[in-house]
């Protein structure tokens, strides 16, 4: 209240006031509070807005610390040391109280005796163990056998190759050549080459780490520019194979694709991957989008259905079918249900997880596409939650302070996506081959990211190529039942191994009726 208020009040307060001099102070100061009112109104609209401001603030901070591995598309890694006690989910149909370790019904595994052993190694008693006779001449009455499986004592095993220099008696000499892994007067052979690439790129081991055990256990002294340059002569025989895993990949009808960044040069590039349950494709890139897709080679060819996370720049191949992995849209449906008036969210989880048990039902059956009535009834579950959705989420009003759509929040960001993309989302009702989720593409990634927390990085392009060319190869040929060490022995002999065409699908059983 201001000075000038407190002299009126004053002079209201007077014993002996004129009356019409105190209608005029009393309207004096009516306008005098309502102008002070006004002003405090508007102070207290804004401390409102501030304070509005400053909660949607915090939420949006809680939100952000709430998230992790499992309702959202951030890596198990990020979670830490703090990482809480996730419930365990169990699929419909499967019992309950599952104990860890080996479960009725499944093959066991044990250590066996062989029939042939490759030593046999003979026992005898020296004296009684009753009255200490000799048993030097005493009969074998029985034998027990105990089998023990050991390393032998490994070693390099030194290869002398000797040319013969022949004169024909036309006057001419002819060598004879070397096989083609026979390069210097002393060098290591594809076995060893091998181990490197397998130690190296198959089993993670630091350059350095494994020229260690390679100088333990086989008294190889190799030196670590060493490794370095085995592997990229081994990256350097597969231009053939990279081909044929392109060609494969993009004829076929159901692929798999993701990305993840990783050093390289001390600067962030992305590790590409295209895949299927036989072949896997790795590339690297200094870009995440389509510039770097075109260069791997398989989407600008590719005509089947592409399983992602709905990056954007995979949106831009509009040849191609597109299906959402089901997984990342349950993390971000798991983080949406703990906000308040969001209870279509569970209701959508739920929704998303009957899609996938009717695929795995009728795809254990032999049928190409859900029945109709499961289908009809699962798209009208879902226009519903849908609408439910939009109704707990309309759409923000329009300030004009600033130019452009406003700000939504990830619920209505999520409902937008579900909406325009719904085909995508529901793709594996029409189509069983695609499967539910991108894990087969997560997978193959996850294997560059253990390289990465091991190594730190690749220090030049050329050996993150190398790298991710081998780890193709080693990945691919372990799907399709190849020994990892047989497939790179191969490699380093000239003859590297290409995976076998895919079988044509056999033909399916109509949709049920």
């Amino acid at each position: 209240m201001t000075a000038r208020c407190r002299v009126l009040e004053a002079a209201i307060s007077s014993p002996n006031p004129d009356l019409e001099a105190t209608v005029v102070v009393q309207a004096a100061v009516i306008v005098e509070l309502r102008v002070a009112n006004s002003v405090l109104r508007a102070a207290v609209s804004e401390l409102e807005a501030a304070n509005a401001g400053l909660q949607a603030r915090v939420t949006e901070l809680e939100r952000r610390l709430g998230r992790d591995s499992s309702n959202s598309s951030k890596p198990p890694s990020s979670d830490g040391l703090g990482k809480p006690a996730r419930a365990q989910r169990r699929d419909a149909g499967q019992a309950q109280g599952r104990r860890p370790g080996k479960q009725p019904g499944a093959a066991g595994a044990h250590l066996a005796q062989v029939a042939e052993p490759d030593e046999v190694r003979w026992h005898t008693p020296g004296r009684c163990g009753g009255c200490g006779a000799d048993l030097a001449d005493a009969p074998v009455v029985g034998v027990e056998a105990r089998q023990v499986f050991d390393l032998p004592p490994l070693r390099l095993l030194a290869t002398e190759h000797r040319a013969e220099r022949r004169r024909c008696a036309c006057g001419t000499t002819t060598a004879a050549a070397f096989p083609d892994h026979v390069r210097a007067v002393a060098c290591y052979g594809p076995g060893v080459r091998a181990l490197v690439c397998y130690l190296c790129v198959h089993q993670h081991l630091p350059v350095d780490r494994a020229a260690q055990l390679l100088a333990d256990v086989l008294g190889a002294p190799l030196a670590t520019g060493t490794l370095a340059a085995v592997l990229a002569e081994g990256a350097a025989g597969l231009d053939g194979f990279l081909a044929t895993v392109r060609d494969q990949l993009a004829a076929a009808p159901v692929a798999h694709f993701d990305e993840t960044g990783a050093r390289v040069a001390g600067r962030l590039h992305w590790v590409h991957s295209a895949s299927t349950s036989l072949l896997t494709l790795l590339s690297v890139h200094a870009k995440r989008g389509k510039v770097a897709m075109d260069q791997a080679g398989v989407l600008p060819r590719f005509a089947g259905v592409a399983v992602h996370d709905g990056w954007a720049p995979y949106w831009r191949y509009e040849d191609v079918r597109h299906a959402l992995c089901g997984a990342h849209l349950l993390r971000e449906l798991e983080l949406i249900t703990e906000e308040p008036g969001q209870g279509w969210a569970a209701g959508m989880a739920e929704l998303l997880v009957d899609v996938k048990l009717a695929c795995d039902r009728a795809r254990a059956a032999g049928f190409q596409r859900v029945d109709d009535d499961d289908r009809a009834r699962l798209h009208t579950r879902y226009e519903r939650l849908l609408a439910d959705g939009q109704a707990a989420n309309p759409s923000p009003p329009v300030s004009g302070r600033r130019p452009g759509r406003p700000r939504r929040s990830p619920a209505a960001r999520l409902l937008a996506r579900l909406d325009t993309r719904r085909d995508e989302v529901l793709r594996s009702l029409d189509d069983c081959r695609v499967p539910f989720d991108n894990n087969q593409a997560e997978r193959d990634l996850r294997m560059v990211k253990l390289q990465q927390k091991i190594s730190g990085c690749w220090r030049t392009p050329a050996g993150a190529e190398a790298f991710l060319a081998l780890r193709s190869y080693l990945a691919t040929a372990r799907k399709q039942g190849r020994n990892p060490l047989a497939v790179l022995g191969q490699l380093f002999e000239g003859r590297p191994w290409l995976p076998a065409p895919a079988p044509g699908p056999p033909p399916a059983p109509p949709c049920p009726a």
